[in-house]
């Protein structure tokens, strides 16, 4: 199986030796490319698709870190060195909570981990490297432009996300590198700000301080051991300031208990929010999943109560199997 290589970074972009005090091309060589089968009807198949590719960097022997969404509900998972070599990973597992996840390598991969770093210490203007599978062709210098606040609309949230730019072409799963060559990071996602007029795209990369407390867990059970947080499958953006359901996952506690498009949450357990994270603190703070969740819903100028079930997210998701 080849993985086409579909991201080339602009020579301008790509780091230069003279610029970082370690060896690039060796760090880089850690960075993999990882290429993910999803069954056709797997819960996450609609929204993310049956087919997905991204990155991922060695850690440990044979460990391959990433982000999750590459390796949920795969059937089949693959990862491609850079020589061009491919072998068969098994996905060990995926924490909700912070967004990373794990893939054992099933054959040999003769390189070496890339050391973990401490992402707590970085600061806006520190020089950084994102990269990706493909060496410097495939990594972009940049720096970090921000640490703060990021909350998804999938019912995810980082109490301090890393920002860098210029942002990478192919960012699911790039490398964070200091410019000592630690890791600090796992990239996530491509946002788009405006500043002074002008529009911006940066990466939004999941801290490295994160994996040490869920590390363990993810090798032995797949997962974070404890109660996981309650799960309303409801996609929800903050507009002008209010929450507002712009979409459900398909037969999920929101679905199920009629939330409608464009409903406004107003308050959480007679509780008002404030804002995207406001609201997802107040439903994780009434207990574990499954626990009850009663809402006050703005709907057409009337408010009205709801009260959902929430779930596991989970116990929706298909588990990976071993070929």
């Amino acid at each position: 199986m080849t993985l086409k290589m579909q991201w080339k970074v602009p020579s301008g972009l790509q780091p230069r030796a003279q610029d970082f005090g370690f060896d690039i091309d060796r760090t880089l060589s850690s960075v993999v490319g990882i290429h993910s089968i999803i069954p056709n009807d797997a819960f996450t198949a609609e929204t993310l698709g049956t087919e997905r590719a991204g990155n991922g960097v060695l850690i440990d022997r044979g460990l391959v870190l990433t982000i999750g969404y590459l390796i949920t509900e795969a059937q089949t998972t693959w990862l491609h060195l850079g020589d061009g070599r491919v072998v068969e990973g098994y996905p060990l597992g995926f924490d909700q909570v912070t967004g990373f996840g794990l893939v054992q390598a099933l054959g040999s991969i003769d390189l070496d981990p890339l050391s973990i770093g401490v992402s707590g210490k970085t600061k806006a203007g520190d020089r950084v490297i994102v990269g990706g599978m493909g060496g410097r062709s495939g990594a972009v210098a940049g720096e970090v432009v921000a640490k703060r606040e990021f909350a998804g609309y999938w019912e995810y949230l980082l109490d301090e996300a890393i920002f860098t730019a210029p942002s990478h072409p192919n960012w699911g799963g790039t490398a964070l590198i200091s410019d000592r060559g630690d890791l600090l990071g796992i990239g996530s996602l491509q946002l788009e700000t405006d500043q002074a007029g002008a529009a911006k795209h940066l990466n939004m990369i999941v801290p490295i301080d994160l994996l040490r407390p869920v590390l363990d867990d993810l090798r032995k059970f797949g997962r974070v051991n404890k109660p996981a947080r309650p799960w309303l499958g409801m996609f929800a953006s903050e507009i002008d300031g209010d929450v507002v359901a712009i979409g459900f996952a398909s037969n999920g506690p929101a679905m199920r208990g009629k939330l409608q498009v464009g409903d406004t949450i107003v308050a959480v357990n007679d509780k008002r929010i404030e804002g995207h994270a406001d609201f997802y603190r107040r439903v994780w703070a009434l207990g574990a999943a499954g626990v009850a969740v009663p809402l006050t819903v703005r709907r057409e100028r009337h408010e009205i109560e709801v009260v959902l079930a929430s779930a596991d997210r989970a116990d929706f998701l298909k588990r990976p199997q071993v070929h």
